[in-house]
């Protein structure tokens, strides 16, 4: 398997904490040096092990917003 290399260029915040002190974080992340985009997902408390999570670029990101606000919560 293929190293995948990653960079946090912003912590955003997070969400929860598990009781094992894994995060759930949004985050701006480039990918293999790719252009940085918005990712929800687990991560260990030194960011060196993560989750399974979902990546949105900007236009995903608003999109999310919008259905959110619209939620009856």
């Amino acid at each position: 398997m293929a190293d995948i290399k990653y960079e946090i260029k912003k912590e955003i915040g997070s969400i929860s904490e598990s009781p094992k002190g894994w995060n759930k974080e949004l985050n701006l992340i480039s990918w293999n040096g790719k252009e940085a985009k918005y990712d929800l997902r687990d991560w260990a408390p030194d960011h060196e092990k993560m989750g399974k999570g979902v990546t949105l670029n900007l236009d995903e990101l608003k999109q999310l917003k919008k259905l959110l606000n619209e939620l009856d919560i």
